[in-house]
């Protein structure tokens, strides 16, 4: 059933190690009715995380068919890895009044803000600063030494983009950064 009202799109980007995960856990948190898209990866799950919850955990050449069949509103590659976040539930939430979380990096979220969509808002996540971002990506715990210099440069290539973005928002605390956003959102 199609709503009357269009949804809105947000986007969140941020570089890896910033807390956007933490931070839209919180967002979502405080409003539970907004719709978390869940993108696809080649990467294998973390500990905790529940195929289908955190990510669509898929083979590359699942990916590559997803790709060949335009089912993705964008994909990017990211240290190794595939990323890319499903059309089709994006398409159906907003056009059902719902407000739609996507997390996403850079360049996808560059492939979304040039498709016009209406509705959209886009939001850059930062660190305090490159001392806490390297801190946090280090206490992960998960990263070999090369991939977290990799996340290092990376990020200091994804800070150049942040005046594309509609917002940013430092997260200096995960509660207030979510209740921030929450904000800019219903405002």
């Amino acid at each position: 059933m199609m709503s009357d009202k269009k949804g809105k799109l947000i986007v969140i980007s941020a570089p890896s190690g910033t807390g956007k995960g933490t931070v839209i856990g919180h967002l979502l948190k405080l409003k539970p009715d907004f719709a978390f898209s869940v993108s696809a990866t080649t990467r294998k799950p973390r500990p905790g995380e529940t195929d289908g919850v955190e990510y669509h955990f898929i083979s590359k050449d699942e990916f590559q068919k997803m790709i060949e069949n335009n089912e993705f509103l964008e994909h990017a590659s990211f240290v190794g890895e595939h990323y890319g976040t499903p059309a089709k539930p994006i398409i159906d939430y907003i056009n059902n009044g719902a407000t739609v979380i996507l997390d996403i990096e850079v360049v996808g979220a560059k492939q979304v803000m040039s498709k016009n969509i209406d509705e959209l808002t886009t939001i850059f996540i930062m660190a305090p600063d490159m001392n806490e971002l390297e801190k946090r990506l280090r206490g992960r715990g998960t990263d070999t030494e090369e991939k977290i210099n990799a996340r290092i440069e990376r990020a200091k290539q994804e800070l150049e983009e942040k005046s594309h973005y509609d917002h940013i928002v430092i997260n200096d605390n995960s509660k207030r950064a979510a209740k921030e956003i929450l904000n800019i959102i219903e405002n």
